[in-house]
């Protein structure tokens, strides 16, 4: 049991920072519970500090309406946080759907070979979901990732009540399960798009020890965006692309501790 713990510790951890985030915004909203109230696009923490999905904030700009000084700081807070601290974490470290997606691609590799379709896309097409969701804010006057956002329909869903919405969330999983490895969250997703740009000079990053590492690869194997790994086996370095959801998976699986999280800093980038 301590073995499997171990093994899985930041797996643990970040499953606890989900559920206890969506615990908090549950009872914020059922109970009167003052620690997190509303939703993910836009909440207040204690009943006093303004929280603003920034994404959700550029859609309704987009749209041409003027937004509120109390959206404006929250929307600063949020962006600030991500942007220098944790990068692509809120992927991997508040996202309801992260649960849903990892499940997915967990099942996928002990499906047969042949029960997927196993299509390839570009990783950038979530660059282009995210200009496009300001395009059709602006030409449709909606924010138009909010409008359709699995994201925002689970989060909202498991606090009021799912509804049809369950069918987005189905159509995700299977999207994932059968069609596209990791294909929501790494290829599609324009806030993941919006988090990895924002996110691409954070400090927190998960850094390569060359000297421990004996090329299992189980790093790779095991990451959602083995793009951004190619420095295992070759040089000890510090992950320097912004799409790091910094999931841990990495250290997770590493026996030799040649993957940890460090503070980047401009001195030790690399080496």
């Amino acid at each position: 049991m301590r073995d499997f713990m171990y093994r899985n510790r930041y797996l643990i951890l970040r499953r606890l920072s989900q559920i206890s985030i969506l615990a908090l915004f549950i009872g914020g909203n059922l109970y009167g519970w003052k620690v997190l109230r509303g939703n993910l696009s836009t909440s207040r923490l204690l009943d006093v500090v303004p929280l603003t999905d920034p994404f959700a904030l550029l859609q309704m700009t987009a749209t041409g309406n003027i937004a509120s000084r109390e959206a404006l700081i929250g929307g600063a807070l949020i962006f600030v946080f991500f942007a220098v601290v944790g990068g692509r974490a809120f992927c991997s470290w508040v996202c309801p759907m992260n649960m849903i997606t990892d499940l997915a691609n967990r099942l996928r590799r002990v499906l047969p070979a042949k029960a997927g379709i196993s299509l390839r896309m570009d990783r950038n097409v979530r660059y282009w979901a995210a200009g496009l969701a300001l395009v059709l804010s602006a030409v449709l006057g909606i924010a138009a990732f909010e409008w359709i956002s699995p994201i925002s329909t689970l989060h909202r869903g498991l606090i009021f009540g799912m509804g049809a919405g369950w069918t987005a969330i189905v159509a995700v999983f299977l999207f994932d399960l059968l069609l596209v490895q990791y294909g929501f969250c790494g290829h599609v997703c324009p806030l993941g798009a919006f988090y990895s740009l924002a996110g691409k000079f954070s400090f927190i990053r998960v850094r390569h020890l060359k000297d421990n590492c004996t090329h299992c690869m189980q790093c790779i194997e095991h990451c959602p965006e083995q793009q951004v790994l190619p420095m295992v086996g070759i040089a000890s370095s510090f992950v320097t692309s912004g799409e790091c959801t910094n999931c841990a998976k990495c250290m997770d699986v590493c026996s030799e501790h040649a993957m940890k999280l460090g503070f980047r800093t401009g001195k030790h980038n690399n080496g």
